[in-house]
């Protein structure tokens, strides 16, 4: 295969992370008109979704930084979307839920954005997707493997 026909690792990457950052950018303009941030957004839709988390299970399914969880709950709690109480079982871990009020715009927000997503990937067909789907998640898998043996390593030597 020539040169010019291959694509390199370095030039998949380029494309990657020009559609990562339209698609990301898509994905806030989506939500702009909620007052809500893409943080808040993410946080409000897993809750939606998995019910009822503690703040560590929060920053780890919403790949956030512990600072930037409490930042973001704090801000969903100061409109009366979410509230914290305590784990029913184990009083030393707080857990966070929807309110109805947060319960109602997330349902709504999240409705329009999805419908924002599947009009947004309407250009590839069902075969695309999946082809995109797999190899990202492939792609995904081998560089948390990849990462963990460099840190295994490292943490070695």
């Amino acid at each position: 295969m020539s040169e010019q026909k291959a694509l390199s690792a370095t030039r998949l990457w380029l494309v990657m992370m020009k559609a990562y950052d339209a698609v990301r950018t898509f994905a806030e303009e989506s939500i702009v008109g909620t007052g809500l941030g893409l943080s808040d957004f993410i946080v409000l839709e897993m809750l939606l979704h998995k019910g009822p988390l503690s703040m560590t299970q929060i920053a780890e399914k919403a790949r956030l930084a512990n600072a930037s969880t409490t930042a973001a709950i704090d801000r969903l709690e100061r409109r009366n979307l979410v509230r914290r109480g305590f784990h029913a079982t184990d009083r030393r871990v707080r857990v966070v839920e929807l309110t109805d009020e947060g319960e109602k715009l997330i349902r709504c927000t999240f409705s329009a954005h999805s419908r924002d997503l599947e009009e947004m990937m309407r250009p590839l067909s069902a075969a695309d997707r999946r082809a995109l789907h797999d190899g990202l998640k492939k792609l995904g898998q081998t560089a948390a493997a990849t990462n963990k043996t460099k840190s295994q390593r490292q943490e070695r030597a």
